[in-house]
């Protein structure tokens, strides 16, 4: 009875996450959360702008990790709250499967908190607040990726990146880059046809 009571939960939220309103919700939310971060982190800076800058430059390389760690070990799981809802954006690439909008808004705070405890207030909520920009722009890059065809040859490279990773799941983790893709070998290569 519990496992069909916590499958029901799970299978809620899912529905829940795959709606067009959690979308711009978790959006919303995350920009709100993001700006907030930036500003009291600036407020309670005391070092020199460049460490700020630092601070952002470094919070966003951070994050292009975090996205493909989730991305490769913890999306193309077996953990239902993130499998499920992958495999569904998997099966319906243009649909609004994301996780639910409060959930990525408890993680930032929960990282910005851990953040505080081992270094100074100001650093700590610059780089959370870069994190959270960074996984802002990646939910819009692959929003964009998939409902927005490029002209431009770049452009359509970067998209045709993420594409491939929908026939190779095993490979592109990367959607905003493919720096880790490249320097733990999960880049896709075509492969020469043989004659």
């Amino acid at each position: 009875m519990k496992q069909n009571l916590i499958r029901t939960g799970v299978d809620a939220i899912v529905r829940m996450s795959s709606t067009r309103a959690n979308y711009w919700a978790e959006l919303g939310l995350d920009a709100a959360l993001g700006l907030l971060l930036v500003v009291e982190g600036w407020r309670h800076h005391t070092g020199q702008p460049w460490i700020a800058l630092l601070a952002c430059l470094l919070g966003l390389f951070v994050f292009s990790f975090i996205e493909y760690f989730f991305h490769r070990w913890m999306f193309h799981t077996r953990i239902p709250l993130f499998e499920q809802g992958h495999r569904m954006h998997h099966e319906r690439p243009l649909g609004y499967d994301s996780l639910p909008f409060f959930l990525p808004a408890v993680v930032l705070l929960v990282l910005a908190g851990m953040f505080m405890l081992i270094m100074p207030d100001g650093f700590a909520m610059l780089m959370a607040g870069s994190i959270t920009f960074g996984y802002i722009a990646y939910g819009l890059s692959h929003f964009t990726i998939h409902h927005v065809r490029f002209r431009q040859p770049l452009l359509r490279r970067w998209a045709g990146a993420h594409h491939v990773h929908h026939y190779h799941p095993e490979s592109n983790f990367g959607v905003t880059t493919p720096l880790w893709d490249v320097l733990l070998g999960t880049r896709y290569v075509r492969q020469p046809r043989k004659s």
